[in-house]
């Protein structure tokens, strides 16, 4: 089949141009048809997709498949390979990019939404478990910001007191403001060793402690943070291997979407049907980056839609505890 609605979806996407609700009806129509597991899975539940005519009617694959098969809308030659931590007891999930470009540039134009251009910032990276990683999302991303803020004190930072405080006096003196990107566990180790950022710097946290230590709910740690680093806020990113796109918080665990995602709270108890605002349910989340793979995704994260964004309460019992800022409760 030729690529054309490929390159269309990812044009449309990038522009930042579109009726959200029209593409991702567009772009479900074009996975059931052409992406083979994901229409086996819808036809398997005997739903009728010729009726289908809003996004809440669009049926979602459970993220587990990204695990177990090659998740592709078309037979196009995969680009990038990401695969999660695998920290899981299930295997690794893989999720096959056509387009590696595509995925940065999104990921950036994100970013610059919520926030401003990346040369406006140090990117200062703590990140050691995934730096091991030569096939993370996330570590792709940040070597991404890194090199698209053009500054030669970007880099990946250990937990060292030293390091920090020399960064941070290189940046007052260039009038610079700091973007930490951290795992969770890392944070929390510079946070307790008593080193003071300050609130002119950003300091984000994508989470994880992969049984590094207490798991923490959010509130818990955040006060952990802002106290021991001496912030007024303490900003999270949303990502997971199977999306493209990041949700952003700049407090509070209030996490904005960017207009590339939607989030749908399903019922626990009833899995196509979904709850209203200020109620918990499971999080489908709709990701129009995923044009190639499946942008319908019903995942393990427990949710709380509200007016300005949504929050993460955990995850489903049982389920595997991954490192894309998820904390139980």
């Amino acid at each position: 089949m030729s690529n054309t609605p490929i390159i269309k979806f990812k044009d449309t996407i990038l522009s930042g141009q579109y009726d959200f609700d029209l593409i991702a009806l567009e772009i479900f129509n074009f996975q059931y048809k052409n992406n083979t597991i994901y229409k086996n899975y819808i036809d398997s539940l005997d739903i009728p997709t010729q009726n289908i005519n809003s996004i809440k009617e669009i049926p979602f694959l459970p993220i587990e498949f990204f695990k177990t098969h090659q998740i592709k809308s078309t037979t196009f030659l995969t680009e990038k390979v990401y695969k999660s931590s695998g920290t899981g007891l299930t295997g690794r999930s893989m999720h096959h990019m056509i387009d590696n470009h595509f995925y940065l540039s999104l990921a950036r134009s994100t970013f610059e939404h919520f926030y401003s251009p990346l040369e406006e910032y140090i990117v200062a990276a703590v990140l050691p478990s995934y730096q091991e990683q030569g096939d993370s999302s996330l570590i792709a991303m940040t070597d991404y910001f890194i090199q698209a803020s053009n500054n030669q004190l970007s880099g990946y930072y250990l937990e060292s007191l030293d390091d920090i405080n020399k960064l941070l006096l290189k940046a007052k003196e260039s009038r610079k403001k700091i973007l930490f990107i951290g795992v969770t566990y890392a944070l929390l180790n510079m946070a307790q060793k008593g080193l003071v950022i300050g609130n002119k710097h950003i300091v984000m946290e994508t989470g994880g402690m992969k049984g590094r230590g207490k798991e923490l709910i959010r509130e818990e740690l955040h006060a952990i943070l802002k106290q021991g680093l001496g912030v007024e806020h303490i900003h999270s990113e949303y990502g997971m291997t199977e999306l493209t796109s990041q949700a952003y918080s700049k407090g509070e665990g209030i996490f904005n979407l960017p207009s590339s995602m939607r989030i749908l709270a399903r019922d626990i108890n009833d899995p196509f049907n979904y709850v209203s605002e200020g109620k918990t349910g499971g999080a489908n989340i709709i990701d129009l980056g995923n044009f190639s793979t499946c942008s319908f995704i019903e995942t393990k994260d427990m949710v709380r839609l509200k007016s300005d964004g949504f929050e993460i309460l955990g995850r489903f019992d049982n389920s595997d505890l991954r490192g894309c800022n998820l904390l139980l409760v």
